[in-house]
């Protein structure tokens, strides 16, 4: 199902892989793939402009070739290392693509786009840690990604916890994971929510696996009774 939010329309094909395409035709995917969870299955249209990818556990360069045109810009964290991605064995520079290594907190136009990058990673006092009390995603380790299209700024936070800073932000179109576990969970997305105050949540990083099943008809009823606009991308 689109979700059409202003002049941007938007599709959660499951885990963070989204797709925003505005109204005068810039395409835009975030974190598309990976294919080992069958995300983006099926679907080939190469049609992406701009390709955002968060950090290592999100870059699959299969599912960049689906999506991106021949001419697409490739924006990466500048800690992706194929190296250290067992079912990946090639560096981002190595795609057939214009390729920019990006560090969190960082701001740039690219043509009609304004895009800026965020921290992103569990705090290792909380409880998004694994089974040895090591956060899963540490930081600097990857960002989060805000853009600005027609005129509608759209926010994927990443695979982070609920941080200070992002109680400052201010968006239009707030895209938050909400399964938990190595992310912030449906409460606390909800709570954030709140403090945001967009003018559209629509949530992502949740069912696709077992590890982030949540209850996402509850994160609606949850966010909605705090006078936040909610809805599902209902796959």
């Amino acid at each position: 199902m689109t979700v059409r939010f202003g002049a941007v329309a938007v599709d959660w094909f499951g885990l963070a892989s989204v797709r925003l395409e505005g109204q005068t035709g810039a395409v835009i995917y975030a974190d598309p793939g990976p294919e080992a969870y069958g995300v983006l299955e099926g679907y080939e249209p190469r049609d992406g402009d701009l390709i955002l990818v968060s950090h290592g556990h999100h870059y699959d360069p299969d599912s960049i070739r689906r999506v991106a045109h021949e001419d697409a810009i490739v924006v990466v964290h500048e800690s992706i290392d194929a190296r250290e991605i067992d079912r990946v064995d090639e560096q981002p520079e190595e795609l057939p693509y214009e390729v920019e290594r990006v560090r969190a907190d960082e701001s740039f136009v690219l043509g009609p786009l304004d895009l800026f990058t965020t921290p992103a990673y569990n705090d290792p006092e909380g409880p998004h840690v694994d089974e040895h009390g090591e956060p899963h995603h540490p930081e600097g380790q990857g960002c989060g990604f805000a853009v600005t299209v027609d005129g509608v700024s759209a926010f994927w936070p990443g695979d982070t916890d609920a941080l200070p800073f992002h109680e400052e932000m201010r968006i239009d179109l707030f895209l938050p994971p909400i399964g938990g576990t190595f992310t912030m969970d449906r409460h606390e997305a909800a709570a954030l929510a709140e403090r945001i105050e967009p003018d559209l949540v629509l949530p992502v990083h949740y069912d696709t696996f077992e590890a982030i099943e949540t209850d996402a008809d509850a994160f609606v009823v949850d966010v909605a009774n705090r006078n936040v606009p909610v809805v599902l991308d209902e796959r």
